[in-house]
C-alpha cells in the first residue's frame, strides 16, 4: 500500500499570495472545497469542508500554520469523511510547503497516512486523492497565476 501522495507546482505568484489562497476561507473555496463551515483555518480549529457536487462533508483539524511557508491539516479522505473528532480515527495529514524561487514560488502538496486507514478504504482513498490532488493543484495554479 502506498502511503504518500506528492504534487508540485511552480507559480508566478508570491509566497504570500499562495499562502492566502490556501488558508483564507474566502480564497480556498475558489479552488478546493465549495464551502468552509464553522470556523477559520487557524491552528486547532475544526472547520468542515463541503464539496457540493459530491454531496460530501468532512471535518478537518488544522494541525500547523507557519505563514507563507507551511500549512497542514488532518482529515479522513474521500467519501468516507467524517463530522466529529478526526483525531480519534485513522486519518491522513495534508501538508502544503511553500518555497520562494527565482522564477516564482514552488508549492509542494503532500498527503500521507493512507497505510493507516482501514483496508477497505485505503486503496480507493489513495487512488481518488491522487487524481483529485492533480486536479485541485491545477486549479490553485490557475487561480494564483491569473493575478
Amino acid at each position: 500500500m502506498q502511503d504518500v501522495i506528492t504534487r508540485e507546482i511552480t507559480v508566478k505568484a508570491s509566497k504570500e499570495r499562495v499562502y492566502k489562497a490556501i488558508t483564507d476561507p474566502k480564497e480556498i473555496v475558489t479552488w478546493f472545497p465549495d464551502v468552509v463551515e464553522g470556523g477559520t483555518l487557524e491552528v486547532g480549529q475544526r472547520p468542515i469542508f463541503v464539496f457540493t457536487n459530491e454531496k460530501h462533508r468532512t471535518q478537518i483539524f488544522v494541525e500547523a500554520a507557519r505563514p507563507f511557508e507551511y500549512f497542514a491539516y488532518r482529515w479522513v479522505p474521500g467519501s468516507t469523511g467524517i463530522i466529529g473528532d478526526v483525531l480519534e480515527v485513522p486519518n491522513t495529514l495534508v501538508e502544503f510547503y511553500i518555497e520562494a524561487l527565482d522564477s516564482g514560488t514552488k508549492v509542494t502538496l503532500k498527503e500521507s497516512g493512507f497505510a493507516s486507514l482501514p483496508a477497505e478504504i485505503a486503496q480507493a482513498s489513495f487512488r481518488d486523492n491522487s487524481g483529485g490532488w492533480e486536479y485541485m493543484m491545477d486549479r490553485l495554479e490557475k487561480l494564483v497565476n491569473q493575478e
